[in-house]
């Protein structure tokens, strides 16, 4: 795994949650307030297998629950002649969670139709490496 996975234990996609008036002890909540240094941002996303994002990175920890399909993630690092791989991709299936880590440097390549629940820390932002 590589140095730049998080859990939901680390991940600051987790942080900020605060109580809400006349809700049940034990909820909190974090809303999605692009622009609010405490918020985050919520995106439903549809892929066509065979599509794929080229590497980038994003300014906070991102979060990904694959809801339909299969993708693989594949981290890298800045060696002497570029981007090189860190380590094997990670894959992803119906039903399982990803995270990473605030500018880390990845790509994304579906392997079959997905949908997915994208949580990024801050206010989205697609940085292309």
């Amino acid at each position: 795994m590589s140095a730049n996975t998080l859990t939901s234990d680390t991940s600051a996609v987790w942080d900020n949650h605060i109580t809400v008036p006349d809700t049940p002890a034990g909820f909190t909540v974090r809303t999605t307030c692009p622009g609010n240094e405490d918020g985050c941002e919520v995106m439903l996303e549809q892929w066509q297998a065979g599509s794929a994002e080229p590497p980038h990175s994003h300014p906070g920890d991102d979060m990904t629950v694959v809801i339909e399909g299969k993708m693989a993630i594949q981290f890298f690092t800045r060696g002497e002649n570029g981007l090189e791989a860190d380590g094997e991709p990670v894959i992803l299936n119906k039903g399982e969670t990803g995270y990473i880590k605030a500018g880390a440097i990845h790509d994304a390549k579906y392997l079959e139709d997905c949908k997915l629940v994208y949580v990024h820390d801050k206010a989205f932002c697609f940085n292309a490496e």
